[in-house]
């Protein structure tokens, strides 16, 4: 921050509400610079105080978000554990939406995977009549995932042809 800059935010303020308020400034940028772990201590109940407790809540749930996104990733793409999701307790609005979203993706990216695992363990026990599904809640799959459903749904025809 500028000289000139600090003494605009400074203008009709006490010292100790300048300070507060550039503390809160340099700790904003820091936020928005993925910094989750800085925290600021509310000094006395006025709207700097205020403001402190504020940010003090965003930057909590940002790093829990983080943690709960991380714990995921590690559950499900490194220790394939397919039911894990994110927990919902991150907060109200959008820090919901968000935590939706991830879930959605996680099911729509592991379905097809648990899907993939019951047809071939029906196959394994000599039962032919399982084909995977080609669709997923309510629509066709599409992509790398229709064109994975039907190369085994075509083992398996291939595979009733020959046991016949």
């Amino acid at each position: 921050m500028t000289t000139d800059s600090r003494h605009e935010v400074a203008a009709g303020l006490s010292g100790g509400e300048a300070a507060a308020l550039e503390r809160l400034l340099v700790a904003a940028r820091d936020l928005s610079d993925g910094n989750f772990r800085r925290r600021l201590v509310p000094h006395g109940d006025g709207i700097s105080a205020q403001l402190a407790i504020a940010f003090n809540d965003i930057a909590e749930r940002n790093q829990r978000l983080v943690s709960e996104l991380l714990r995921v990733r590690t559950a499900v793409g490194q220790e394939g554990r397919l039911g894990e999701r994110l927990d919902e307790g991150v907060g109200p609005g959008g820090w919901d939406t968000a935590v939706d979203v991830v879930n959605g993706l996680v099911d729509d990216l592991t379905r097809p995977a648990v899907e993939l695992e019951r047809v071939l363990g029906a196959v394994a026990e000599g039962d032919l009549s399982q084909p995977m599904t080609l669709m997923l809640h309510g629509r066709p799959l599409q992509g790398q995932y229709a064109t994975l459903a039907k190369t085994v749904n075509g083992l398996i025809a291939q595979l009733s042809r020959f046991a016949a």
